[in-house]
């Protein structure tokens, strides 16, 4: 069994100057069987650390980590299982191939460090070439490969002991986005293949939500939400978790005699019921791009002003001027508005929150330094 449970788990370091910080703050997290879980969140945030402790590489300050029903780390007993002891498969963002050998050698590594029998090691690399479609390439050194083969390299290196949990470390953020997308299907086939539980830590929320059956969002060391991703997009917690899932729009608002207004627009309310807490308070009013209507008509909608015109692959991008704030909008490539152009536009799926403190921003600069 590879359920995966972490208890209170915490990692604080000391800084150059002495400062004490929680790269990880009393994360408690439970993860299935054959699950595929992602840790989201910008740089700093502390998912590279606790897939670091998870694997082996960092102690804990405190808490415990189990794999199944063996302890990994127990900090209050001293108890800390080596890496090469807990049975995990790691890729990590740089491809970590060996130059000097050829494909079978990097892939049989992990085999050879073991003195398993020539025959096994024979049966297993060819498995684990074959499985990421490596086949024919045993004798080419790495140099002479694409990158895209290279992280094949170290995907079959990671499996070719038959772990019970794959840790990835944003494997793919190396690769073109084209091979990117490939190789998220490659991963998801590899996981159906062999069975094993993935952690993947990413802070790009496309891979997460293509990958994952649940992933958690974590900002400043703390876990903000953990769901499934469609729940994460569709009922963020906060936001920064609103924001940091798919592209968004922050209102600035500002409320008067009840009514919820855009700052700098008080020519009509927002189309929002302010709750108790925005009342006399700064917040925004969150809006996804594609959930805006654009109409060059006035149908009933704000009247707003075309600052700028972006033709895109998949839409058409405009930015719109509301009260002197700037939002973007998406349409189909049908939709020809002119930059100058006046326009009227309609929300129509927003939501509120309240405005957060700058010192929260300061504290994210700090932790991607650290």
């Amino acid at each position: 069994m590879s359920r995966i449970v972490l208890n209170n788990v915490t990692k604080e370091f000391t800084t150059r100057s002495g400062q004490k910080i929680k790269a990880v703050n009393n994360i408690n997290i439970t993860i299935e069987e054959g699950e595929c879980f992602s840790f989201l969140g910008p740089s700093g945030c502390g998912k590279t650390t606790t897939l670091r402790m998870i694997a082996g590489f960092e102690d804990l300050s405190t808490g415990e980590i189990w794999i199944g029903d063996k302890a990994m780390s127990i900090k209050d007993k001293n108890h800390y299982l080596p890496p090469e002891q807990r049975g995990l498969g790691m890729v990590f963002q740089s491809f970590a191939v060996w130059p000097h050998l050829d494909v079978f050698e990097n892939v049989a590594f992990p085999l050879r460090v073991k003195k398993r029998p020539k025959a096994e090691v024979a049966q297993a690399v060819s498995l684990a070439l074959k499985h990421t479609d490596l086949t024919g390439l045993e004798k080419t050194y790495p140099a002479d490969l694409s990158g895209g083969q290279q992280q094949r390299i170290a995907l079959a290196r990671a499996i070719v002991t038959n772990p019970r949990v794959m840790l990835l470390d944003e494997p793919l953020s190396n690769l073109d986005p084209k091979l990117r997308e490939s190789m998220r299907f490659e991963i998801k086939s590899l996981q159906r293949k062999f069975n094993f539980t993935i952690i993947f830590v990413t802070h790009d929320q496309a891979e997460a939500m293509a990958l994952s059956d649940r992933m958690l969002v974590m900002d400043m060391g703390n876990v903000i939400q953990a769901d499934t991703p469609e729940n994460l997009y569709n009922r963020p917690a906060n936001k920064f978790v609103y924001g940091f899932l798919g592209l968004s729009n922050f209102l600035k608002t500002e409320t008067k005699e009840g009514r919820l207004f855009a700052k700098g627009f008080y020519d009509q309310p927002l189309p929002f019921d302010p709750p108790t807490e925005a009342l006399n308070r700064e917040g925004v009013l969150a809006t996804r791009p594609n959930e805006i209507g654009l109409n060059g008509t006035e149908n009933g909608g704000f009247p707003a002003k075309v600052a700028k015109r972006l033709y895109l692959t998949f839409c058409i991008e405009y930015h719109i001027l509301l009260g002197g704030q700037t939002l973007r909008v998406h349409t189909s490539h049908g939709n020809v508005l002119r930059e100058g152009q006046s326009c009227f536009i309609n929300f129509k799926n927003p939501r509120w929150y309240p405005a957060e403190s700058a010192q929260a921003d300061l504290e994210r600069q700090a932790r991607q330094v650290i």
